[in-house]
C-alpha cells in the first residue's frame, strides 16, 4: 500500500504546530460532564466525506431515540447547511455577535436531529482568537444538558481552531479514504492529537472503501507506523480503533448532489447500511450509560 513506502521508513513531516489546545479528555470533561457525550468528527484532509458522515451518522443515531445535535465547527468554511439543503436565517455567527439567541439558531433537520449551522466565509471566525474560544465554549456548555450526543463537524487539518474544537470532545472519529494523501494527512492529525492533546486513542472510519476489509487493513498499517514513531504520555503507542468502513457507492454522490440525506433517500444501499452499522457501534460502545 502506498502509505507504507511513505511512512514506514520515516514519519511524514508536519507543518509547524499550532498553539497548544487544552488536552482533549480534560477539556471534554468540563464541557460535557452535565449531559451530552461530545464526539468530534474530523479529518486530516478535506474532501474525504467528513460532513457527509457527520450528517448521516446523526440521522442514524436519531432513529434509535438519541437526542442528537450536529454543530458545524468549521466556522470559516461551513457547509453542513449545503449538505442538508437548509437555508438558515440565523447562524452561529449571529449568536456570537449577540444578534440572536442560541435557541433561535438551532434547526431541526429532516433526519430527526438538530443542527447548529455556521455562516460560511466568515474570515474573522476562521482563527482561534480569545473571543472565538470563549464564545464557542459557552455554546458547547449551553448545549450539552439538552442532548445525548453532540457531533462536532470540524474543519480538516490541524489548525488551532480545529484542534480546539477537537479538544472539547471525549472521543475523536477521524474520517479518511484509502488515498495516500488522505492517509498521510490522517497520520499527521493523529500525531498532533497524541502529542498536543495527550490522546491515548482515536477512532477511524474509512470512507469510499473499495473492498471489504480494506479499512481494517489500512487501520492496521497506520497502527504499525504509530507503534514505530509515536508514543503517548503514558509511554504506550497511540491506539487506533477501527469503527467501520463505508463502501464506495454511487448512491452517495447522487444523495450529495440532490442535497438529501443518504439514509432518507436510499436507506438500503451499501453505504447507508454501513453508516447504520457505525451508528450501532457508537451507540453500544460510547453512549451506554455508566452503571
Amino acid at each position: 500500500m502506498p502509505i507504507e513506502s511513505q511512512t514506514m521508513s520515516a514519519a511524514p513531516s508536519l507543518p509547524p504546530a499550532a498553539p497548544a489546545a487544552p488536552a482533549g479528555p480534560a477539556a471534554a470533561v468540563s464541557a460535557g460532564s452535565a449531559g451530552a457525550r461530545i464526539i468530534a468528527v474530523t479529518s486530516g484532509k478535506g474532501g474525504v466525506g467528513k460532513t457527509f458522515v457527520s450528517a448521516n451518522l446523526a440521522a442514524a443515531l436519531a432513529r434509535t431515540g438519541q437526542r442528537v445535535l450536529v454543530l458545524d465547527a468549521d466556522l470559516g468554511l461551513a457547509n453542513l447547511d449545503v449538505m442538508l439543503n437548509l437555508h438558515p436565517k440565523t447562524t452561529l455567527h449571529d449568536v456570537f455577535t449577540g444578534k440572536a439567541r442560541l435557541e433561535d439558531a438551532v434547526m431541526t433537520t429532516p433526519g430527526g436531529f438538530d443542527a447548529l449551522l455556521a455562516g460560511s466565509g466568515m474570515a474573522e471566525y476562521s482563527r482561534l482568537t480569545p473571543e472565538v474560544r470563549s464564545q464557542f465554549l459557552s455554546v458547547i456548555e449551553a448545549l450539552t444538558p439538552r442532548y445525548d450526543l453532540l457531533l462536532l463537524d470540524t474543519g480538516a487539518g490541524i489548525s488551532d481552531l480545529v484542534l480546539f474544537s477537537v479538544s472539547l470532545a471525549c472521543e475523536v472519529l477521524i474520517v479518511a479514504t484509502p488515498e495516500p494523501t488522505s492517509l498521510t494527512d490522517a497520520y499527521a492529525a493523529i500525531k498532533v492529537l497524541a502529542m498536543q492533546q495527550k490522546r491515548q486513542h482515536v477512532r477511524m472510519v474509512i470512507n469510499q472503501a473499495t473492498r471489504p476489509g480494506d479499512g481494517r487493513a489500512i487501520t492496521g498499517q497506520l497502527q504499525q507506523v504509530l507503534d514505530r514513531f509515536i508514543s503517548t504520555e503514558s509511554g504506550h503507542p497511540m491506539r487506533l480503533i477501527h469503527m467501520g468502513d463505508i463502501p464506495s457507492d454511487p448512491s452517495v454522490r447522487d444523495a450529495v448532489m440532490r442535497r438529501h440525506l443518504l439514509l432518507l433517500q436510499t436507506p438500503g444501499c451499501p453505504a447507508a447500511l454501513a453508516i447504520a452499522q457505525l451508528a450501532n457501534k457508537i451507540e453500544t460502545t460510547l453512549l451506554v450509560p455508566a452503571a
